[in-house]
């Protein structure tokens, strides 16, 4: 596999490696990638517990044009 990084991410993983925090760019791309995995899985998750919330909740009166307007108003 190859992968093709920007300069300005090239000399991220660089300074990484050279501050001692990792040994290898190997070692601080596979860390980024499960850190973007947690972060993903999260995200999901917390959207889906809002969809949750969403449909156990009550229904509004309001339309959507309502809601879209009172928004409008607000800004």
């Amino acid at each position: 596999m190859n992968v093709s990084f920007t300069n300005k991410q090239k000399e991220y993983i660089d300074a990484l490696v050279a501050s001692g925090d990792y040994q290898n760019a190997s070692e601080a791309v596979r860390d980024a990638i499960r850190l973007h995995q947690k972060y993903r899985e999260k995200v999901i998750d917390d959207l889906r517990s809002e969809i949750e919330k969403g449909w156990e909740g009550s229904t509004s009166q309001r339309s959507v044009k309502d809601i879209i307007n009172q928004k409008r108003k607000g800004l």
